[in-house]
């Protein structure tokens, strides 16, 4: 006989991720890990660490002309990874 109230493993994992502090971080993850995927194998080559404090993205580039262009494109940038997050995750972009 099964019940009626019973639920996926996915529904169940989802409901204990939006109930805890762990879908932020989550997020944080992916908006980390998507980096190379926005943006492709060659800036990847380029970037050396990227990390996400707060809502400010931190990356460190050891190519003056590639971090000269990403900073000319930071919006775009921006917008592109707050729309694969699916809300606001980074609120500003610094290249180091």
């Amino acid at each position: 006989m099964r019940r009626s109230n019973t639920q996926s493993l996915s529904e169940v994992i989802r409901d204990y991720v939006k109930g805890t502090s762990i879908e932020k971080k989550l997020k944080e993850v992916d908006v980390v890990q998507s980096w190379e995927d926005l943006l492709g194998k060659t800036i990847a080559h380029y970037t050396k660490s990227v990390s996400l404090k707060g809502k400010v993205l931190f990356v460190e580039i050891n190519s003056s002309v590639v971090k000269n262009e990403l900073f000319m494109m930071r919006e775009e940038i921006r917008r592109k990874l707050n729309e694969k997050a699916g809300e606001e995750m980074v609120e500003k972009i610094i290249f180091k």
